[in-house]
C-alpha cells in the first residue's frame, strides 16, 4: 500500500516539477536570447537527467552495475519510445533543421560510442568516463556557438508575460522544478521497485523498465506540458538533449566515481540494440511521409514499438 502511495506522490511531484521547469526555461530563453531548442537541450535536459544520474551513481556505488547501465539504456529507449511517442500523439511536433544537422548526429554518435566501449571489454572505465564527459563539454560549446550565430531566431508561441519575469523568479522556478523532479523521481522509483520486487521480477528487468520509466517521467511531464502549451521546440530538444546527457554526463560521471561493468548479456545482446534502433529511426521518421513533422500516426508507431520492447523484456 505504501509503495502505491509513493508512486502517486512521485507522479504528482514530477508533473509540478515539469511545469516549473518549462516556465523557467522559457523565461531563460528570453533573458539569454537563445532559441528554445537550445534551452531545452541545456537547462531542461540537465535538470531532467538529474534523476538518472542519482539513481545510476547510487546503483554503481552499491555494486549494481547492471542497474546503473540498464537505467540509462532503458531511459534513452523510454525517452523516444514512450515520451516522444506520447508527446507526438498529443500534438504533431515540428522539427527544425538543427535536429538533423547537429543534435540527432551527436545523439547517434554517442549511442554508437557507448556500444563500442561496452563491446570492447564490457566495462566503462574511468578513462572512458572522462572521454564521455569531454564529449559533452565539446557538444555544449558547439551548441552555444551555433545558437549565437543564429541569434536572430524568434521565440514563437511563448507567453509574452514571461519576458518581463525577474531573474530571481526564474531561479526560484528552476529550483522548485529541479527539487520537485528529484524527490518525485526518488519516490516513484522507490515505490515501483518495491512493487516489482514483491512481484518477483529481476533487477535487470526493473532497471530497463520500471526504473527507466520512473526516471524518464520528468522528461514525460516536461515534454507533455510543453506540447500542450505548443512549446514544440522545447519538447523535441528536451528529449534529444536528455539522451545526450544520459550517455555523456550520467554514465561519464558515474564511471569516473565507479567503473561500470555490463554483467547481464541481455544488456548488450538486446537492450542496447533497441536503444540504437530507436535513435536511428528518428531520421527517416522526420522525412517520411510528411517532411519535418512527427505527427500522431508516427507517434502511435513509436509508442507501439516501445510497448513491444517492454513486452519482450518481460517475456525473456
Amino acid at each position: 500500500m505504501i509503495s502505491i502511495l509513493y508512486v502517486i506522490i512521485g507522479f504528482v511531484l514530477l508533473v509540478v516539477g515539469g511545469e516549473y521547469l518549462v516556465r523557467s526555461s522559457v523565461g531563460l530563453s528570453f533573458r539569454l536570447q537563445l532559441s528554445k531548442m537550445v534551452i531545452g537541450l541545456t537547462v531542461v535536459s540537465f535538470a531532467t537527467s538529474a534523476p538518472e544520474l542519482l539513481v545510476s551513481l547510487q546503483a554503481a556505488l552499491d555494486g549494481l552495475s547492471d542497474m546503473s547501465l540498464g537505467n540509462v539504456i532503458g531511459s534513452n529507449i523510454a525517452n523516444i519510445g514512450l515520451v516522444l511517442g506520447i508527446t507526438a500523439i498529443i500534438g504533431p511536433l515540428a522539427i527544425d533543421r538543427d535536429f538533423y544537422k547537429f543534435n540527432w548526429p551527436v545523439m547517434v554518435l554517442l549511442s554508437f560510442g557507448l556500444y563500442v566501449i561496452l563491446d570492447n571489454d564490457g566495462i566503462i572505465s574511468r578513462e572512458e568516463g572522462g572521454i564521455l564527459l569531454a564529449a559533452l563539454v565539446l557538444y555544449l560549446v558547439l551548441l552555444i556557438k551555433r545558437a549565437r550565430k543564429n541569434s536572430d531566431a524568434v521565440v514563437e508561441e511563448v507567453d509574452d508575460a514571461l519576458a518581463k519575469v525577474s531573474s530571481f523568479k526564474i531561479i526560484i522556478w528552476l529550483l522548485i522544478g529541479a527539487v520537485a523532479l528529484y524527490f518525485g523521481s526518488e519516490l516513484l522509483v522507490k515505490g515501483a521497485e518495491a512493487i516489482a520486487k514483491a512481484a518477483g521480477i529481476s533487477d535487470g528487468v526493473i532497471a530497463v523498465t520500471l526504473i527507466a520509466v520512473g526516471t524518464s517521467v520528468p522528461e514525460l511531464a516536461a515534454s507533455v506540458i510543453a506540447a500542450l502549451k505548443q512549446e514544440k521546440a522545447i519538447s523535441l530538444g528536451n528529449l534529444i538533449g536528455s539522451n545526450i546527457f544520459n550517455i555523456a554526463s550520467v554514465l561519464g560521471l558515474t564511471a569516473l566515481v565507479q567503473p561500470i561493468k555490463a554483467n547481464e548479456p541481455a544488456l548488450m545482446d538486446v537492450n542496447i540494440i533497441w536503444m540504437l534502433g530507436f535513435a536511428l529511426v528518428l531520421l527517416p521518421l522526420a522525412f517520411i511521409p510528411k517532411q519535418m513533422v512527427i505527427g500522431r500516426l508516427k507517434g502511435v508507431i513509436i509508442f507501439g514499438a516501445y510497448c513491444i520492447f517492454v513486452a519482450l523484456v518481460f517475456i525473456k
